[in-house]
């Protein structure tokens, strides 16, 4: 039996799958080669065209899973947000051939598209063999390295809405600017018109077992004038303070909840509330 297959199309791709669940979906390796593997076997997908795509229709910008960020960085149809944060990953090299796929499903709370794709509320279409569906990133992840993931499934789009991804906000806390892991990550998004909050949204990377998402807290600025949000602002800062638990690692767990913290009062202020 051959140990390793290269798919040229995303029905052979499936079908590989089905038949041999134990491949392990490659596209650029970036995650997998710093592994200790004995005797592993890839489905490589990176000569899969309905995998490298990036398009969009009246709803999402859609991203295929083996698109590399340097592709997505290049793309016209990338958001700011998604743009920024990609050119923050690693070095040129690394982005030539990383992949949002990989980084998604590498199951990291650091990774850095993921957390841009939990903000924007982002959707992922996984298929097999058998049909396919679409699910929100945030009910893929299930626990640390726990994916939502069916053995015979591959992660072949990433759908990410076009509303309310104008104004922004990103910051990558690590140790160093270069070739960096993030220590704290943290994007916001916020949609105000006519001085009314018409969407809200956070979400906070490398503090825990997943990316943290907290829908119900941001929901207490949606609706809000900026004048009423601005006197809401200590308590929703709280009310984070309270949901966040940050786990320890090479910092500790005070110095991450104190940065989140901060980073969730800044991008507050800078948007006037």
């Amino acid at each position: 039996m051959v140990k390793s297959y290269v798919a040229g199309s995303l029905q052979e791709a499936l079908a590989v799958r089905k038949e041999r669940p134990e491949l392990i979906p490659y596209t650029g390796g970036t995650d997998l080669m710093v592994a200790e593997r004995e005797s592993a076997s890839y489905l490589f997908l990176h000569k899969v065209p309905d995998m490298k795509r990036i398009t969009e229709d009246d709803e999402f910008i859609r991203f295929g899973a083996s698109c590399t960020f340097t592709e997505v960085i290049e793309s016209p149809l990338t958001p700011g947000i998604l743009r920024e944060a990609c050119l923050q990953i690693a070095a040129p090299a690394i982005r030539n051939v990383g992949s949002l796929g990989g980084n998604i499903g590498n199951g990291s709370p650091k990774a850095d598209s993921a957390l841009i794709f939990m903000v924007t509320d982002s959707k992922l279409r996984l298929a097999s063999a058998d049909g396919e569906r679409v699910i929100p990133l945030k009910e893929f992840y299930i626990g640390r390295k726990k994916l939502a993931l069916k053995p015979d499934e591959l992660i072949v789009e990433v759908l990410t809405p076009k509303r309310f991804i104008g104004a922004y906000y990103y910051e990558k806390v690590g140790a160093r600017k270069a070739l960096a892991i993030s220590r704290v990550s943290f994007a916001g998004i916020i949609d105000v018109q006519d001085g009314v909050i018409r969407h809200c949204a956070t979400a906070f990377g490398s503090i825990g077992d997943v990316i943290i998402r907290l829908e119900e807290l941001d929901q207490m600025l949606i609706g809000k004038s900026v004048d009423e949000a601005s006197k809401l602002k200590e308590a929703y800062i709280n009310a984070y303070d309270n949901a966040i638990d940050p786990t320890a690692g090479r910092v500790s767990a005070g110095y991450r909840k104190d940065v989140c913290m901060n980073l969730l009062r800044d991008f507050l202020e800078s948007n006037g509330i």
